[in-house]
């Protein structure tokens, strides 16, 4: 596993796959920079793994990450590893600092915005994390005022601790960080940031967490 995510190439596929997508050997070349000759074996190697699986449609190949925990677990390496990238241009100084202030990482919230969630939950007892992180009764309840319905019948924990990669600090996961999110986009609270992992807090996003987890206008927006 860690021969797999030592290569720098391969670590840059993973981390593109974030967003859930499933992604031609093509379009992650080009993404990444790197000729499309090297990048099968690259593929062949991370789905020989259990890191990626694939899908065929027709002619096509698609790759996307293997499991929500393979996600967990990128995100988590990226957290540990040491920055020494700087932008060098505006547009990427741009994109950076909108996956930094909120992204997806798979199917949850993660970024600035995401540590928030996680802390207001935890400050208002929805979350308890002295044995272990686990979602409290009244975090059952919260769930349910909002209309949000949590995946059953999955081996998937419910609630799951995350490092996020730009905060170092620990976001929600697990299926409970997923229905939150999927809930986020459909009630129109967040909106995607063109096809990247970013993502923006609408005017009814920080009306509904401001009211929801009281959660500040300026944190949710963007400076």
């Amino acid at each position: 596993m860690a021969k797999l995510l030592a290569d720098g190439t391969r670590a840059a596929f993973c981390m593109a796959l974030l967003d859930r997508r499933a992604w031609t050997a093509t379009e992650l070349a080009h993404h990444v920079g790197v000729a499309s000759s090297t990048t099968t074996g690259h593929l062949n190697a991370l789905v020989h793994g259990g890191l990626l699986a694939e899908e065929r449609q027709g002619r096509h190949r698609y790759v996307r990450i293997a499991a929500p925990e393979v996600a967990e677990l990128i995100e988590g390496l990226a957290a540990l590893a040491p920055d020494r990238t700087t932008p060098r241009s505006l547009s990427a100084t741009g994109r950076r600092q909108a996956l930094a202030h909120l992204r997806t990482c798979y199917d949850h919230l993660a970024g600035t915005v995401g540590v928030a969630i996680t802390d207001a939950m935890t400050e208002r007892e929805l979350l308890d994390w002295e044995q272990g992180l686990r979602l409290t009764g009244a975090g059952t309840s919260w769930l349910g005022e909002l209309g949000i319905t949590v995946s059953a019948g999955s081996r998937r924990p419910s609630v799951r601790s995350c490092l996020d990669w730009t905060e170092r600090r620990p976001h929600l996961a697990g299926a409970v960080g997923a229905a939150l999110c999927h809930h986020a986009f459909r009630a129109g609270w967040i909106t995607r940031v063109g096809t990247t992992r970013a993502a923006a807090v609408t005017a009814a996003g920080r009306q509904a967490l401001g009211r929801h987890l009281g959660l500040s206008e300026s944190l949710l927006t963007k400076a």
